[in-house]
């Protein structure tokens, strides 16, 4: 027997048993405005806990080496959310596909519409998510999937902040001395090692790995969301202060193969900032000045420049930013998010009008844009 169609919020929440989780002290997370509570059993809870350091609030944070809890009560939350490791539904729906965006194949995230909710299955673990007005659950094999539940618990963040008039934009992002840069780029561009390049500048703090939010205002706002780069062997290589990551037999390893094989392996690798960086080096939010978008390739023979370009001008230059909030959005008229639905144009432009966007050309030099990052920075 499937679920059918007609099926409510309330029907799969009478299959789930949320005492599980309740049953444990919920912790909170705080991100620019916005607040959320989570419930969650332990280890899971304390594993949770200690990755969103940088986010507890003050009586949930335990001061560290690379922390200081924020010193700020207990906000009404925005939303709960609830984990529930290894329960299932009693019964399956009639699953459907979620079109990924374009460049990428395979399955990744399967759909089935209730009278007032989503479910979301991720396809290769099982894990699944049940979305609402006020609902958000996970529930299946979460312990051996803690990056899933990361991400879900991020996704609120990006629900509500959407609702709220924010864009979301692939990016990664840094802010410090008077100035924020985002860096966008294709998949593989090279986001993250430079994002972290710009983290060797002082007075720099990390803001988003890959997941950036703006507004419009006098400035433009930016927000990034509690979550710790994932970064691949070349990124690691190619910066002196991240090696050690990498025991030395398999630096070697690495070493011996030809760059485009480094580049394109998947093998990833969690950098916690207050590990490599040191305490105090996260910022969420902060005024937005400056986009860069990598257009540059390793096969070019030009020198790498950063040029500022008309975005309105540069529809594969903004596409590059432009991100679908997927199939967890549900938008403020209880609406989810179509399945294949592209992100418009418009309210990029215009939430990023006031912002200063270049286009970084030729060829990929790392050193060379760190270089061009330090001069923005002590300008």
């Amino acid at each position: 027997m499937t679920i059918p169609s007609t099926a409510t919020a309330e029907d799969i929440l009478a299959q789930l048993d949320l005492s599980q989780a309740e049953a444990t002290a919920p912790f909170h997370l705080r991100v620019g405005s916005v607040s959320l509570r989570v419930f969650c059993p332990e280890p899971l809870r304390q594993e949770l806990v200690d990755y969103f350091a940088e986010a507890l609030e003050a009586s949930d944070a335990v001061e560290t080496p690379h922390h200081t809890p924020h010193h700020t009560p207990h906000h009404t939350p925005h939303h709960t959310v609830h984990l529930l490791p290894d329960q299932t539904l009693a019964s399956e729906p009639d699953w459907s596909d979620w079109a990924r965006e374009g460049g990428k194949s395979g399955r990744k995230d399967a759909i089935f519409d209730l009278e007032d909710a989503r479910l979301i299955r991720k396809v290769r673990s099982g894990v699944t998510f049940l979305q609402a007005p006020d609902v958000a659950i996970a529930f299946g094999p979460l312990d051996e999937n803690v990056s899933t539940v990361i991400n879900f618990i991020n996704t609120q963040v990006l629900n509500i902040c959407l609702r709220d008039g924010w864009q979301l934009c692939h990016a990664a992002a840094v802010t410090g001395r008077g100035r924020s840069l985002a860096i966008s780029g294709l998949s593989g561009g090279g986001k993250s090692t430079s994002i972290l390049r710009m983290m060797d500048i002082d007075g720099t703090r990390f803001m988003s790995n890959d997941r950036l939010l703006v507004r419009a205002g006098m400035p433009v706002q930016a927000l990034g969301i509690p979550k710790h780069p994932r970064i691949n062997p070349g990124t690691i290589l190619g910066n002196p202060r991240l090696r050690d990551m990498i025991a030395p037999a398999r630096q070697a390893e690495l070493e011996a193969l030809p760059q485009d094989a480094l580049w394109t392996l998947e093998e990833k690798y969690d950098l916690f900032i207050g590990d490599i960086y040191g305490p105090d080096r996260v910022q969420f939010a902060a005024p937005l000045s400056d986009f860069w978008v990598l257009n540059w390739s390793h096969d070019s023979d030009a020198a790498t420049s950063v040029q500022k370009v008309d975005l309105a001008t540069r529809p594969d230059l903004l596409a590059a930013i432009m991100k679908s909030p997927g199939p967890f959005y549900q938008h403020a008229d209880g609406m989810f998010e179509p399945n294949g639905a592209s992100p418009d144009p418009a309210p990029y432009l215009a939430a990023l009008k006031g912002v200063r966007v270049s286009e970084v050309s030729g060829r990929i030099d790392f050193d060379v844009l760190a270089t061009q990052g330090r001069a923005l920075f002590d300008d």
